[in-house]
């Protein structure tokens, strides 16, 4: 099946809110194109996964990342960002898959996925 990877790294308002909007409605299409939809967080939007307080934006980011989880998207983060910022149980009970970012990327690669980053 092919696959359209969606990589969100920055943490600006623009790019969290385009890019949990971008991947629901890529999982709305995905069965009918026959298209597998996966999520990557990495960087300085990971941070904003378990931040608090930070805003309405950020708030509706992390809703809107469980939401994707709850819906069978497969999303993830890095790990040893993860292990190093002592916030895996945190990311774990968000729905977040916790993986090396060097394997996601290479296995993106290997399955000639379509990456569309934010």
């Amino acid at each position: 099946m092919a696959k359209t990877a969606v990589f969100i790294f920055h943490d600006d308002d623009a790019s969290l809110r385009t890019g949990v909007a971008v991947s629901e409605r890529m999982r709305q299409g995905a069965p009918d194109a026959g298209v597998e939809v996966e999520v990557f967080v990495f960087g300085p939007a990971q941070a904003v996964l378990t931040a608090r307080d930070d805003g309405e934006i950020r708030e509706a980011f992390r809703e809107q990342i469980s939401e994707l989880a709850q819906r069978g998207v497969m999303i993830s983060a890095c790990i040893n960002v993860a292990r190093a910022n002592d916030v895996e149980a945190a990311l774990l009970e968000r729905g977040v898959r916790l993986d090396f970012a060097r394997d996601v990327f290479l296995r993106w690669g290997h399955e000639g996925a379509a990456v569309i980053s934010f």
